[in-house]
């Protein structure tokens, strides 16, 4: 079969590789053609488009890359009907996905969402949107599923890939003493800081994060960046500080590191399933009034998946306004040294992996896939 994938991110990039690689099991002769990024290229196929062409985040960035937005969905809008596929799949990315889901759906095109758009939190009007585009949706989260049914939108959940990835990462065995020798750091215990896989939220994140460095002198602060950035990405804002970037090397920082910083998304998540207590930062453009607006749309308590699926605030969450240096301080502080907050966060953890369940979601949402298409 041909399939016509779009992701448009680094995370998507991962997913759609590891559903890439499981429908391969399925099909004998699957045609791949894409929107995505290394990983995915790595199982084969045709790629069009990388996502760092195509990533943006929030309104500004949006309306300053208008002409370069509409110059994509009109490419792949064109590049749909001259490689019809016999199914269009989209990973997450929905201010995109859904427009193209849209159009695909008028060519009658067999339309599946994987790693459905988090409508529950915010712009729930995409829902009259979902429920005429899409042929079959696969949802990542637990309590997604009686959400979409309470809306009267059939979904299959299929676990969370997130799982599938930690388990499948490379150097998996590696100890902390080998991390260490291998990147030559020295032996101090590790705050990892994850700011992001977006450029804006390096500039409105990194920079408070870095000032908690002279006020942790026992340990050392390492920053993991996404495939899509250089040591170029990081440069204006590192200088003159004292911290390390290591590149592809995410899930293994998060393993042997102390603690963490992280910005909100799915990296909250991989933190918690490695076991890293962590205090979530995030920062945007525009502050109390970008906050004030946040409140009005968000329509759910928590910003960071991890609170989300336990439905509690095991991870503090300092949001735009609730985010202060001694306030980050404080919490980095709690969770790093051997607190009883850390127990409970990390206790907190172990609850969160029993809900989420097994690795299989790749396996569970490629077989899912494959048998629809053979049904319709």
């Amino acid at each position: 079969m041909k399939y016509y994938i779009i992701a448009g991110e680094p995370s998507g990039d991962l997913h759609a590789a590891n559903l890439m690689a499981e429908i391969k099991k399925l099909d004998p002769r699957p045609e791949f053609r894409f929107w995505g990024g290394d990983l995915m290229q790595q199982q084969g196929g045709q790629l069009v488009r990388h996502y760092r062409d195509t990533a943006v985040m929030g309104v500004i960035d949006v309306i300053t890359h208008l002409p370069k937005i509409l110059k994509n969905i009109n490419l792949c809008k064109k590049d749909l009907l001259e490689n019809r596929p016999d199914a269009l799949i989209l990973v997450d990315y929905p201010g995109f996905n859904l427009k193209i889901a849209k159009f695909a759906h008028k060519q009658n095109i067999k339309t599946i969402y994987y790693i459905s758009p988090k409508v529950w939190a915010s712009k729930e009007y995409r829902i009259k949107a979902m429920k005429r585009d899409i042929d079959l949706l696969l949802t990542i989260l637990p309590f997604e599923i009686n959400y979409f049914k309470r809306k009267g939108v059939p979904a299959v959940y299929c676990g969370n890939p997130t799982l599938d990835a930690i388990e499948n990462r490379a150097e998996k065995e590696q100890t902390t003493e080998q991390f260490l020798e291998r990147n030559r750091l020295p032996n101090k215990p590790i705050i990892a800081l994850v700011a992001g896989s977006r450029r804006s939220e390096l500039k409105y994140n990194l920079p408070a994060m870095l000032e908690l460095i002279p006020k942790f002198p026992s340990h050392q602060f390492i920053i993991p960046a996404p495939p899509a950035f250089t040591d170029d990405d990081y440069r204006q804002y590192v200088e003159n500080h004292d911290v390390r970037v290591v590149h592809g090397q995410t899930y293994q920082l998060l393993t042997h590191a102390q603690s963490a910083v992280v910005t909100s998304g799915t990296a909250t998540l991989e933190t918690a399933i490695l076991n890293c207590p962590q205090v979530v930062l995030y920062r945007m453009w525009g502050g109390w009034f970008s906050h004030a607006v946040a409140k009005m749309v968000i329509k759910v308590k928590h910003i960071s998946l991890v609170n989300l699926i336990l439905e509690k605030e095991a991870v503090t969450e300092l949001f735009q306004k609730l985010y202060s240096p001694e306030k980050l301080f404080s919490e980095l502080s709690e969770i790093t040294n051997p607190t009883n907050r850390r127990q409970q966060q990390l206790s907190d953890y172990q609850e969160l992996r029993t809900i989420l369940g097994a690795p299989g979601c790749s396996k569970k949402a490629a077989q899912t896939i494959v048998e629809f298409l053979n049904e319709n």
